[in-house]
């Protein structure tokens, strides 16, 4: 399974050691407030599960730190693989500060050079301004507006689709 580092970041597989940050990670309502309803525990540890036997999942952690800053993944499409969903978040006390941009940067850098994926789609709910300006600050394309399809706690949401394609890897490594 692939590590990847960047300036100020280690992305690393998941281990079962990290279950106890992934389980707050998706307790904490600050974080899913824009990715879903919270979960019984039980389907949380099925999607931890899975993200120790995928391929294309990460942890991240600051280099030298062993606390966990969040997570990051793609999903290659079984139909169309040169396509790829990107998902990620951050805990709350490191929003704002580059973490979440460093490490969608070199997955995406990773996806285009070594997964053999071509294009990168992203959902981001329209409200999530944070993400949203990420997404465009590295490139991604607005390419669809689903008008409140995405309910969190009984509100509905316009969920918005971007993508980002290959020929945009100079773009990435020069910001």
């Amino acid at each position: 399974m692939a590590r990847l580092t960047t300036e100020r970041l280690t992305l690393s597989p998941f281990q079962p050691t990290d279950w106890p940050f992934f389980l707050a990670l998706r307790e904490n309502p600050d974080v899913m407030r824009f990715m879903g309803n919270l979960c019984p525990e039980r389907e949380t540890r099925l999607l931890f599960a899975r993200r120790l036997t995928s391929k294309h999942t990460f942890v991240i952690r600051q280099h030298n730190d062993a606390t966990p800053l969040g997570d990051i993944g793609l999903q290659i499409s079984h139909h169309f693989p040169q396509e790829a969903d990107i998902g990620y978040c951050v805990i709350p006390a490191v929003q704002g500060r580059g973490i979440a941009s460093e490490a969608v940067r070199a997955v995406c850098n990773y996806a285009f050079r070594d997964a053999g994926v071509k294009a990168i789609n992203a959902w981001v709910l329209a409200e999530n301004r944070g993400s949203v300006r990420l997404l465009e600050k590295l490139g991604f394309v607005r390419t669809q507006v689903l008008e409140k399809a995405f309910e969190v706690n009984g509100i509905r949401y316009d969920d918005w689709g971007y993508r980002l394609e290959a020929e945009a890897l100079v773009d990435l490594q020069a910001g």
